[in-house]
């Protein structure tokens, strides 16, 4: 049950991020362009994956320059972040399990920052990013899951 759920919530975000990337990438090339997600002047994903907040956190930019490499876009990561816990969810072990946590830990972090900006900084709801959340919570709650069974799982010898 928690492969299918693990499975399904990280085809979901995965789907979201490539979304937002495509939105990203049309808003750049033409700035009338208007996304699904763009329901009304406070409720815009658009303007949310095109402002400074949508790449490198909104953190990176200030540091090290708008064409910094490491400024990219936060859904590319979400790509490589969700393909992580897909495959990483179906090796086993306490290493598996010690990095899925890990990364869902600094994902929720993030989704946590981003919300924030969204509320208090752009005053937008992007419908996207708040589904993103939701994805990056609820694979926590696996990963917290999966951690605390491997923490109590006998630790087995490794043969020379």
């Amino acid at each position: 049950m928690a492969a299918a759920l693990r499975a399904v919530l990280c085809v979901a975000g995965a789907a979201l991020s490539v979304y937002a990337l495509h939105v990203e990438h049309h808003a750049a090339k033409d700035p009338s362009y208007r996304a699904a997600c763009d329901l009304g002047p406070s409720v815009s994903c658009t303007r949310v994956f095109s402002s400074r907040w949508g790449r490198g956190l909104g953190l990176v930019e200030p540091v090290l320059g708008r064409e910094s490499v490491l400024n990219v876009p936060n859904s590319a990561v979400g790509v490589i972040f969700y393909l992580l816990q897909g495959l990483l969810g179906t090796r086993r072990g306490r290493l598996a399990a010690v990095t899925l946590l890990g990364t869902s830990v600094a994902s929720a972090l993030a989704s946590l920052w981003l919300a924030g900006v969204l509320l208090f900084g752009l005053r937008d709801l992007c419908l996207v990013c708040v589904s993103t959340y939701g994805v990056n919570l609820a694979l926590l709650g696996l990963n917290l899951r999966r951690w605390k069974v491997e923490r109590k799982r006998p630790k087995t010898k490794k043969r020379h």
